[in-house]
């Protein structure tokens, strides 16, 4: 018999739930930056092997929204948690349980999910430290199974994906068995201009930054991609631009590398900066950039 099902991904941020997506998938289809709240929409990646179908809902990093673009963020989470069979717990193996993390398993136990508790980043932590923070989580829930492991070294997939399988429900695929993922092609592009935005620009550029696909193309042998970048002061758009262009360059540079690993052709990419001050503040901003809830899209 078949089993598939749905699985969140939940966590505080930066605690390499993205990494830890794209690690079980084999492939990219989440972006990954050392800054926090990197996520924003509900990505679902799925993965299936031999009778059994994953599907993994990847969620933004449970915060407390300061702005209406946090505030959708939490909504996700909790939507995503809501619409599924089970949960992942990701969490850093060198700290106890915090706030969030207790909300977290809190509001899975009300759902009656089987909840796994992964511990990421062991390659920074001792094993006593690991053991402490292993008890700490101990005394809040009973998990379906308790993992350390290190998303970035790929250690300790197998494992995970053997013990997510044995809590699926029993069922026929829900998507084609070649699937990587339910994204729209013009969010993937999306996501992937954003990252290289986050990873080029460094600490200069905050998470004002949403990305808009005016224009996608398909073509025999090349796909014709205009993107708006969008930031929120002049000051913004100067850096992301560079002098004589540089930034925004290289910004297209390694966008276009990547979107032709994952497209599997030649890519064409227009990138144009503009400035919409304080958008994340303003709610109708958020929900024109895309950030709206799933019933909607």
């Amino acid at each position: 018999m078949k089993k598939t099902g749905f699985v969140a991904i939940v966590g505080r941020p930066n605690v390499g739930k993205s990494t830890l997506l794209n690690a079980m998938l084999g492939e990219k289809v989440s972006i990954v930056s050392k800054k926090p709240q990197t996520t924003r929409n509900r990505i679902t990646g799925i993965l299936t092997q031999d009778e059994t179908q994953f599907v993994f809902v990847d969620t933004p990093g449970m915060h407390k929204p300061k702005t209406s673009l946090g505030t959708y963020m939490v909504k996700a989470i909790n939507g995503a948690v809501a619409d599924v069979d089970a949960a992942i717990l990701v969490a850093d193996a060198s700290h106890k349980p915090g706030d969030i993390e207790k909300k977290l398993i809190e509001k899975i136990k009300g759902l009656s999910l089987p909840l796994i508790l992964v511990l990421n980043k062991t390659d920074l932590a001792s094993p006593a430290v690991i053991a402490e923070t292993i008890t700490a989580y101990a005394a809040l829930s009973n998990y379906a199974s308790v993992i350390p492991m290190c998303a970035m070294k790929n250690d300790g997939i197998d494992i995970i994906l053997s013990e997510v399988e044995k809590i699926l429900p029993e069922g026929e695929f829900i998507f084609p068995e070649d699937s990587l993922t339910d994204q729209p092609e013009r969010q993937i592009a999306s996501e992937v201009i954003r990252e290289k935005i986050l990873r080029t620009c460094d600490d200069e550029i905050p998470h004002g930054v949403a990305v808009v696909i005016e224009e996608f193309k398909e073509g025999r042998d090349v796909v014709k991609i205009r993107a708006e970048i969008y930031c929120e002061r002049e000051s913004h758009k100067r850096i992301l631009i560079g002098k004589n262009g540089s930034a925004l360059k290289t910004i297209g540079m390694y966008a276009r590398e990547d979107l032709e690993k994952f497209f599997g052709v030649k890519i064409y990419l227009d990138l144009w900066v503009r400035v919409k001050e304080n958008w994340r503040d303003r709610p109708s901003a958020v929900y024109d950039f895309g950030y709206k809830p799933s019933d909607e899209d």
